[in-house]
């Protein structure tokens, strides 16, 4: 956890625009479930922005401030609040290794000794009682510094003090008395000790590298997250690399001690089985980390010689892991399979089956492709119950993007109500795609209007970018440059336009996407690659010639980029203060099988139907565009058809960037230049390397 990550003069530009108290205020709701109360929001105003102007008088505005940051990467374990660091300031030491200092920021004017008691305890005027800012500093120094803190294995200097800027030394004695707690952590600054602070600072801290230095931090801490199918690659699904952390790790482990304990031992079949049966059904928003537990689930069930399938209502999230992680065709259908694929269930059952992106469910098994016997007769969630003794559903209501998509909360606690089998439910709230930023995907659901918060102007946070884009050329441009660079890159755009299957004997692609004279082909709608090596819709995301190609929502579910550009077409417009959502209609082109845009709007057939009914259509494309917003890990780059849409838009996103923020892979820090793995050769195992190359010889982190 983590309320803001900024440079301390990135920080000062953004309290100048007013947005900074908002942000943090906002952040701190979601991760404390409560407002921040006045003083809380007083001290942000005052201690943080005197700690940052100090920063930058000193020569070192480039250092970056980590603000209300856990101690550990298990705070959430802890009871009752989590431990946070007031500020965490990161940057290189001027004769080497990274340089730390933990901050507790304290508006206190005056402090007492308390009569008879230890120099760690003091009174303050007006609060009574209050520990020496020592000894907090003290817990958060050995949480960082010990074997299993994140600067373990660093070369670091680390050091912490108690700033009080609104003090004297004088009115504070009581703080820096002979028998006052000591050590790396126990400094303490006041307002007539300015240029000492001023002096340390410039002896802690070059004047460069503060991101650099960050980047390494927030990595060794778990809060940059490894994307999927890289983590799968180095784990090939048979052990993990994934680190869970907090909830996410009680989840995974609740999984495995209800297996232990309803399923037979492999190597010691029980004479009277045990009947009894265990859904779980975990829920949480993109990037929550549900596909990594499931992985990790999985890998360690087969290793104690379960059996297990893992489950997707996606052909694009499994032809993803499928062709970047090199599985051959008999292996991956030994692992993995779809949601359709147990009409007849298994004999004997499996023992656990693992169902992701269970909002995709359906309401019957069906293909046109099947013949009438191997039709679902049934809900496929009681096909999927019936396959396996323990079933694991993760779901996030928010990614139903089809009027067919039927998996809810309330469909799986009914079935689970029918078989009388025991029902755990668990929720993960702290998600860490789109750079962990919280407050960016609020800030989307806000402008989307899926939730009635009222949409505010964008804050840059450091963890995410946003921008908009004049035209589609731009957008191209952009995602294109950053592609070419190193960073993993796609454009993705709302179902707005017809879509033509591939043409003649050639498979050639028509281009479907048209704006103005801008043209491009849609993914395409092929098992197999077309004209000019173009690869199918299934792994178009992660085929280097998928670049040439414009995603929709059905081919990104799931899956994530560091940069995604996201074109909004006429299916979503703004008018009047409030989103119109149209349906549209389409004309024969001159080509055979080739049709374009009569009327703008929606070209979803499954979404515009006349079944649909208006207030379903809207919430349809509002989550079809709440996913393609939320496919970016580092930015996101937005365009609309529509010009007044554009105009709104570009008023919520603000100014460009603030001092090079902006994170293009050239302004990226070295440490967080991290390449997309390549796809290994199919049925090749890729060689394991325990201490493989990432930024500090630790296990990659994926959440």
């Amino acid at each position: 956890m983590l309320l803001l990550k900024l440079a301390a003069q990135d920080l000062l530009a953004l309290n100048a625009r007013r947005r900074m108290v908002p942000h943090l205020a906002a952040r701190w709701r979601h991760f404390r479930g409560t407002d921040a109360s006045l003083t809380e929001r007083s001290a942000w105003a005052e201690s943080l922005v005197s700690l940052a102007e100090d920063l930058v008088a000193a020569g070192r505005g480039r250092v970056e401030m980590i603000v209300e940051c856990a101690a550990t990467l298990h705070e959430t374990d802890r009871p009752g609040d989590p431990r946070l660091i007031d500020v965490v300031l990161v940057g290189h030491h001027p004769e080497g290794g990274l340089s730390v200092q933990l901050v507790e920021l304290k508006r206190w004017s005056m402090v007492t000794r308390v009569e008879q008691a230890t120099a760690e305890l003091v009174h303050v005027p007006g609060m009574g009682r209050k520990k020496h800012p020592a000894v907090q500093l003290r817990e958060y120094y050995e949480a960082f510094t010990s074997s299993s803190g994140p600067l373990n294995g660093l070369d670091f200097e680390c050091g912490g003090f108690a700033y009080l800027h609104k003090a004297t030394e004088a009115s504070v004695r009581a703080l820096i008395d002979v028998d006052a707690p000591t050590g790396a952590y126990a400094s303490v600054y006041t307002e007539d000790r300015r240029e000492q602070l001023l002096s340390d600072l410039r002896k802690s801290f070059t004047d460069h590298g503060g991101a650099s230095a960050a980047e390494i931090l927030l990595q060794s801490m778990g809060l940059r997250n490894t994307p999927l199918l890289d983590a799968m690659i180095w784990s090939r699904g048979e052990d993990t690399v994934f680190t869970l952390r907090g909830r996410q790790k009680k989840v995974a482990d609740q999984i495995l001690d209800a297996a232990s304990k309803v399923l037979p031992d492999p190597q010691r079949p029980a004479l009277v089985p045990d009947e009894r049966r265990v859904i779980f059904l975990v829920t949480g928003g993109a990037g929550t980390g549900k596909s990594a537990i499931g992985l990790q689930v999985k890998a360690e069930l087969e290793a104690q010689g379960r059996t297990v399938k893992y489950a997707s209502g996606s052909r694009a999230f499994n032809g993803a892991i499928q062709e970047h992680v090199g599985y051959g065709d008999r292996k991956f259908r030994e692992s993995f399979t779809y949601f359709s694929s147990f009409v007849t269930p298994p004999d004997p059952p499996l023992d656990v089956l693992i169902c992701d992106e269970a909002h995709r469910l359906r309401d019957r098994s069906t293909s046109r492709f099947w013949k009438p016997e191997q039709q679902g007769t049934r809900p496929q969630v009681d096909e999927l119950l019936d396959a396996s003794r323990l079933t694991v559903f993760f779901l996030d209501e928010g990614q139903s993007v089809r009027p067919n998509e039927v998996g809810t909360v309330g469909l799986i606690k009914d079935a689970a109500e029918r078989r009388n089998a025991r029902l755990v439910r668990y929720r993960l709230r702290e998600q860490f795609r789109c750079g962990g930023s919280d407050a960016y995907i609020r800030w989307v659901r806000a402008v989307l209007g899926v939730t009635d918060e009222v949409p505010e102007q964008w804050t840059p946070d450091g963890l995410m970018h946003v921008e908009v884009a004049d035209t589609p050329e731009e957008l191209e441009r952009i995602i294109r440059a950053e592609a070419l660079a190193g960073a993993s890159a796609r454009m993705v755009a709302g179902y707005c336009w017809p879509w033509t299957k591939p043409l003649g004997e050639e498979k050639r692609l028509e281009t479907d996407v048209r704006i103005g004279d801008w043209q491009r082909k849609w993914n395409a709608d092929s098992d197999t690659f077309c004209e000019n090596d173009a690869p199918p819709s299934k792994i178009w995301s992660v085929h280097e010639n998928g670049i040439d190609q414009i995603g929709c929502v059905y081919t990104a579910q799931g899956l994530e980029w560091d940069w995604c550009g996201v074109i909004m077409g006429e299916d979503m417009v703004r008018r009047d203060g409030q989103w119109v959502f149209r349906r549209g209609k389409e004309r024969k082109g001159l080509e055979p099988g080739v049709k374009r845009v009569a009327v703008p709007g929606s070209f979803d057939p499954k979404v515009k139907a006349s079944s649909v009914d208006d207030a379903e259509f809207a919430r349809l494309v509002r989550h079809a565009y709440h996913v393609l917003m939320t496919r970016a890990s580092r930015a996101m780059v937005l365009y609309s058809t529509d010009e007044e849409t554009r105009a709104y838009l570009k008023d919520l996103t603000g100014e460009l960037q603030i001092h090079g923020l902006r994170p293009t892979w050239e302004n990226l820090p070295q440490e967080a230049r991290i390449p997309h793995l390549p796809r290994p050769r199919r049925g090749k195992r890729p060689r394991r390397n325990r201490s493989r190359p990432d930024s500090h010889g630790q296990d990659l982190r994926l959440f």
